[in-house]
């Protein structure tokens, strides 16, 4: 359980952009504290995922996968599967999903977000407690798609918009450009 202590403590640490992003912080805490299996597939009612807001910061694009199964364009992402090191667990995603290595810019974590997935053939409605960080690729990282995927692109910020009007998306491209001069000159560091 030590694990999910530090997730716990990396949860409460975050900080929201909003009372919607809060009160889903609140709810994550409670789901965490709730149910032992919350980092598994088989805790029916949801469960945590980790996904990766990927920023390019020479051109402020961020990589956006059209996913095969959702038919949205998306930031990659997946299960937990029972690791509480969601950070990992995004740097992972992104790899098995595009074949690109990433690095944070940051530990903390960038977002959160919960939303409902549909009831598939052997799977009903559930929860996603989607846990974001914030990377960038590495150097000489080159883009080498799954079969999850469908397309993949590095979006300019301002124009994610067309591509999708999913709130979360959005709101993640707010707190990109609010964070960006601070971003860029820790980088530059």
């Amino acid at each position: 359980m030590k694990m999910t202590a530090a997730l716990r403590g990396a949860l409460a640490s975050a900080i929201p952009v909003d009372e919607a992003e809060a009160a889903m912080q609140r709810e994550m805490l409670i789901f965490l504290d709730k149910h032992v299996d919350s980092l598994f597939r088989t805790q029916l009612l949801g469960h945590f995922t980790a996904s990766a807001w990927v920023l390019d910061l020479d051109t402020q694009s961020v990589l956006l996968i059209h996913h095969r199964k959702l038919d949205k364009w998306l930031q990659p992402g997946g299960h937990a599967d029972g690791d509480a090191d969601l950070l990992a667990v995004a740097q992972r995603e992104v790899w098995e999903e595009t074949g690109l290595q990433t690095q944070p810019l940051q530990e903390n974590i960038f977002d959160l977000d919960i939303h409902e997935i549909p009831a598939r053939a052997h799977e009903p409605a559930h929860l996603h407690l989607d846990v974001r960080y914030l990377l960038t690729p590495a150097k000489n990282s080159i883009l080498a798609l799954n079969h999850e995927v469908k397309d993949a692109r590095w979006v300019p910020l301002h124009e994610v918009v067309f591509l999708s009007n999913e709130r979360s998306l959005l709101r993640m491209v707010d707190k990109s450009l609010a964070q960006m001069p601070d971003i860029l000159a820790r980088w530059a560091m």
